[in-house]
């Protein structure tokens, strides 16, 4: 290439403007902020570490195809709706969805961890209201919502009228689509609409919608099949299952509609999307879908548990007893293209009863911060997923952890690796960190001009060696923490890894 070639792709570089991430949290989920990945440096994703049952759908009107779940922080409480419902498979394969209907129910918690299902009275069961039914099978005027099929969230959109402080998405019995409701409490509920609000779908999943406080509109995301549905009467839809969003201003007129499209990621079977806001950083939205996958029969799969009831569900259809399911992790910037990890985020881990089958590993919508059990340690995340998925009379929820911001890193090992971002320009006056290295680990930081020529009194040999496991370490380097006198100006962040990890960075 010609000096005159090669000096104008730099200048072409260099005129890019820098991005401007102010004061906010940046997760490192993407490559949105990697320029360059050096050494043995590489990004890498975490996975939730189990935890106990938190709860169990054991009650005459929940049992073993329970599931769907929707939770969420709410002042001093925390909420959970989900589906209940009896799916019974027999030896021969006959498979029975007609025990009781489908409902939306209710728990509530005061930490997040130990959950309680309270009597409402609301609704009537086999003659009693003795239960925490919210979404009954019942029409509501002319329509026919399908409480089994909820996604139910608190609306922190400023202009949300207080009869519709709670707002769900469900589908619809009656006309092929997706209702919107509202609450005023979160346990009872009318209709928004006359008539469903999103049609152009196939909604045999959890559909779900929800306000973005970051580009002030509600967005939607529900299930979709590439080829369409071929036949309408009977709802039979073709091709790979996929993911359709769209936006409203009302959360009744819905527009933008877009499928999903995927950074470096294959084409799959996905069967719920899990989408919404990260609440630490929520410019991003982080999804946690399904991956649904046919392995076929084969030595391994008659190996898995509970190979007798396997067998059964697959007399009534193949894809019962040999499909096995599993929880992915996906971000994005804009709501329409993700990075998705290709990588099980919660994969069905060690064999046992209820795990390795169908239904299993369906994470909730959404993530909440609960308390540690560590003593002094801070908050982490909880996120739960399903088990024990049409195997029995019942199904559980498990809780999973994760450190807060912990779900990929900037890792290198003991013999080092580099990140060196793209140029920013960021407000504050100290650069903050959520990481973590071993004993004998650290990580130093430089900071560049948007050239790559260190800054003074920021250079790598003017940083302190950053050890410990912190959510928010200051950066120190000889001259102090005080980095106001570059804010505003383009610059690159330079960390230099050993034995370490580095999730999360802030300007404060």
């Amino acid at each position: 290439m010609k000096p005159f070639f090669i000096a104008l792709l730099a200048v072409s570089s260099l005129s890019a403007d820098p991005i401007a991430i102010g004061s906010r949290r940046e997760l490192f989920v993407d490559d949105f902020l990697i320029e360059k990945l050096s050494g043995k440096a590489e990004q890498r994703l975490h996975h939730p570490q189990p935890q106990e049952i938190a709860i169990t759908h054991d009650l005459p009107w929940e049992g073993s195809g329970s599931g769907y779940h929707s939770i969420f922080k709410d002042g001093d409480k925390y909420r959970m709706y989900y589906k209940s419902w009896q799916l019974t498979v027999t030896p021969d394969g006959k498979v029975n969805t007609g025990e009781h209907p489908l409902f939306c129910c209710y728990a509530e918690s005061d930490d997040g961890i130990h959950w309680r299902k309270p009597e409402l009275g609301l609704h009537e069961f086999n003659g009693s209201k003795s239960n925490n039914i919210v979404i009954p099978h019942a029409n509501m005027g002319d329509l026919k919502p399908d409480g089994g099929h909820p996604a139910v969230f608190k609306d922190d959109n400023p202009a949300a009228t207080p009869d519709a402080k709670y707002k769900a998405i469900v589908r619809s019995r009656g006309a092929k689509g997706l209702l919107a409701l509202k609450s005023a409490d979160g346990l009872r509920w009318s209709p928004m609409a006359d008539a469903p609000v999103i049609t152009d779908g196939a909604f045999d999943s959890q559909n779900l919608a929800f306000w973005d406080a970051h580009s002030g509109q509600y967005r939607a995301y529900w299930r979709y099949f590439t080829a369409g549905v071929t036949d309408e009467k009977n709802w039979k839809p073709s091709g790979d299952r996929a993911i359709r969003t769209a936006t409203s201003k009302d959360f009744i007129h819905w527009e933008n509609h877009h499928d999903l499209s995927y950074v470096d990621s294959p084409s799959e079977q996905l069967y719920t999307n899990q989408v919404k806001p990260y609440h630490r950083a929520p410019h991003l939205l982080l999804g946690f879908p399904t991956r649904y996958i046919e392995r076929g029969w084969s030595e391994s799969m008659r190996a898995l548990p509970e190979r007798e009831h396997r067998e059964w569900r697959s007399k009534a259809s193949d894809r019962y007893g040999m499909v096995v399911t599993e929880g992915l992790f996906m971000a994005s910037r804009d709501g329409v293209t993700f990075k998705r990890w290709n990588e099980a985020f919660l994969p069905p881990g060690i064999e046992r009863p209820g795990t390795w089958n169908y239904g299993h590993q369906y994470i909730a919508w959404h993530l909440v911060e609960t308390k540690s059990a560590l003593d002094g340690a801070p908050n982490e995340l909880s996120l739960y997923a399903g088990e024990n998925y049409w195997t029995g009379t019942s199904s559980e929820l498990r809780r999973y952890t994760l450190r807060l911001d912990g779900f990929v890193s900037i890792h290198a090992p003991m013999n080092g690796g580099e990140l060196i971002t793209k140029p920013i320009t960021f407000t504050g006056k100290a650069l903050t960190m959520n990481f973590a290295t071993s004993a004998a680990g650290d990580v130093k930081v430089e900071i560049q001009d948007a050239n790559g020529k260190p800054m003074p009194g920021f250079a790598l040999n003017d940083s302190e060696e950053h050890f410990g496991d912190s959510l928010e370490r200051t950066v120190v380097w000889k001259t102090g923490s005080d980095v106001s006198s570059l804010a505003g100006k383009a610059v690159k962040l330079r960390f230099v890894l050993k034995d370490a990890d580095v999730y999360a960075i802030k300007f404060d």
